[in-house]
């Protein structure tokens, strides 16, 4: 390209600002601005035209109009190849602007802000700034767009060698499009939030997510898959997580371990949690992590190995050495101690994903899942029981204090186990886990074959009534003395009868906790 004209620079992370722009200016640009990045860059001793020089009109409405005016527009969309846009720019002395350098006002950080108010968040909208990175992408075969501080270097490259190529401008403007479309959805997200007149699940549904990883591969090896992050997120996640060692994370390795930490963070107190294939194969409480991991490996230690394991605790030497005792594919926790991560990094493959404090309260939000053609969106399940000896008792025997311990725990290890669900637990430890089958009975049936540990004396949790007695009657048989259930089954006599025959105590939640 010839010699640069103009140059517009307004940016809210100034980053490289000031070299990038003495650059331009050493390529023939007059640098033109506004507001605090004008002050920036004349205070490094770059000259700088203000927009309002410029245009000849004056920001106005306290600077919520700078740039929307016909000699930035003009100066930005005039097609420089055809006659009738030059003709008509001549004669509107509209000159033309080369480069344009946005980014926009920090909306993203302001609404992160706990003490931000509606009207602090609604300032933050930047107006001119997408309109002039949307005039300068549409106009790329003219104008140079930069939007993201890390293109600084090699537009000056291009620009110091004569020529933008065609897929270098094209790959700006597909970012600028990029950018504030996701900008938008922030927005949008931010408007959707549920208020006295906002509809809780809005007409259209905008979400805003950025590329985080590339993976090896999706669920199965002929599957390609991407990890993406949603924006907006704050609660310790797998999605925040960092990884501290070992191979790349997997889709399926994704999957288990948010599985995983989901339910760690069920507990206050020290609690283990291993995952395979997407369900609970072991949880335990403790009073240490390396006490409270063996505990939760003897549920099922044949399908422990090779699983998936969170921690809700920073995990120390004693807990690393027996982790690295058996095959692991992840190990998650708040924090690793120096010397337990030198021992778990011997192990070369292994996956360590630190997640920071989980004292942030879970934050509300939506559950989705993509059909074909389609979502289908529905709140998170953060159903939870406040006292378990509150709940109904439709038994003859009211649990005893061990037993209401034990249902309290294995609720809470049900709702994350593929419905139909069945948890055999004592109150610090799952004992057999019965995950999605056909049949409620079959579950039962499954717990009980999956046992390693003893049944007798331990209580059962359903994650949906009993549709008949059959699956109770098996519980008892393999050594079940308390359940509990949701309720609600037109058989719920039958159910709490047979119950009753065998001296069996039962709470009701009222609440079911599906997971397909």
């Amino acid at each position: 390209m010839g010699k640069l004209n103009h140059a517009l620079i307004s940016v809210s992370d100034k980053t490289g600002v000031v070299e990038f722009a003495a650059g331009l200016v050493e390529l023939g640009a007059t640098i033109l601005s506004t507001g605090g990045t004008a002050g920036a860059v004349r205070a490094a001793g770059v000259p700088v035209t203000e927009v309002s020089a410029h245009t000849g009109s004056p920001e106005i409405l306290g600077g919520r109009v700078k740039t929307l005016h016909p000699r930035i527009h003009g100066g930005l969309l005039g097609r420089r190849g055809r006659a009738e846009d030059v003709r008509q720019m001549q004669e509107q002395g509209i000159e033309p602007i080369d480069v344009v350098v946005v980014n926009l006002y920090p909306f993203e950080s302001t609404i992160a802000k706990p003490d931000c108010t509606f009207e602090e968040a609604v300032e933050n909208i930047d107006i001119g700034g997408p309109s002039m990175l949307r005039s300068a992408a549409k106009n790329h075969q003219d104008v140079v767009v930069v939007v993201d501080p890390d293109d600084y270097g090699r537009v000056l490259e291009a620009l110091r060698s004569g020529t933008v190529s065609l897929s270098l401008r094209r790959e700006l403007a597909r970012k600028v499009f990029r950018h504030t479309s996701r900008y938008d959805g922030l927005i949008a997200d931010y408007l959707d939030r549920p208020d006295d007149t906002a509809e809780k699940f809005p007409a259209s549904l905008s979400m805003t997510y950025e590329r985080a990883e590339i993976l090896r591969y999706g669920e199965n090896p002929h599957q390609e898959g991407a990890f993406y992050r949603e924006i907006s997120s704050t609660e310790p996640s797998i999605s925040l997580g960092r990884q501290l060692h070992g191979k790349a994370m997997s889709y399926n390795n994704y999957l288990d371990a948010n599985s995983a930490l989901e339910l760690a963070k069920e507990f206050t107190d020290v609690a283990v949690v291993i995952i395979k294939h997407n369900n609970p194969c072991g949880v335990a409480l403790g009073a240490t992590p390396v006490e409270t991991y063996r505990k939760a490996r003897e549920t099922d230690p044949v399908s422990a190995f090779g699983g998936v394991i969170a921690c809700n605790r920073p995990v120390d030497l004693d807990m690393a050495r027996e982790v690295t005792s058996t095959f692991v594919e992840v190990l998650i926790a708040p924090a690793f101690t120096d010397e337990a991560l030198a021992e778990l990094q011997r192990k070369k493959d292994l996956r360590l994903l630190t997640v920071g404090s989980l004292e942030s309260p879970t934050r509300e939000g939506f559950d989705l899942k993509k059909l074909v053609g389609g979502l289908i969106l529905q709140d998170r399940d953060l159903g939870a029981l406040a006292d378990v000896k509150t709940l109904a008792v439709p038994t003859k025997r009211k649990p005893t204090d061990d037993e209401y311990a034990a249902c309290a725990f294995a609720w809470k290890v049900c709702k994350h186990v593929k419905s139909n669900a069945i948890v055999f637990a004592n109150a610090s430890q799952t004992v057999g886990v019965g995950a999605g089958q056909m049949s409620r009975v079959d579950s039962v049936k499954l717990a009980e074959m999956k046992a390693n540990l003893p049944i007798k004396g331990c209580v059962m949790a359903s994650d949906a009534f009993f549709p008949f007695r059959d699956g109770l009657d098996a519980a008892v048989k393999a050594g079940v003395t308390a359940v509990i259930q949701p309720g609600g089954s037109i058989r719920d006599e039958e159910v709490v009868k047979a119950a009753d025959e065998q001296d069996v105590a039962m709470v009701l939640t009222g609440m079911r906790h599906f997971r397909h």
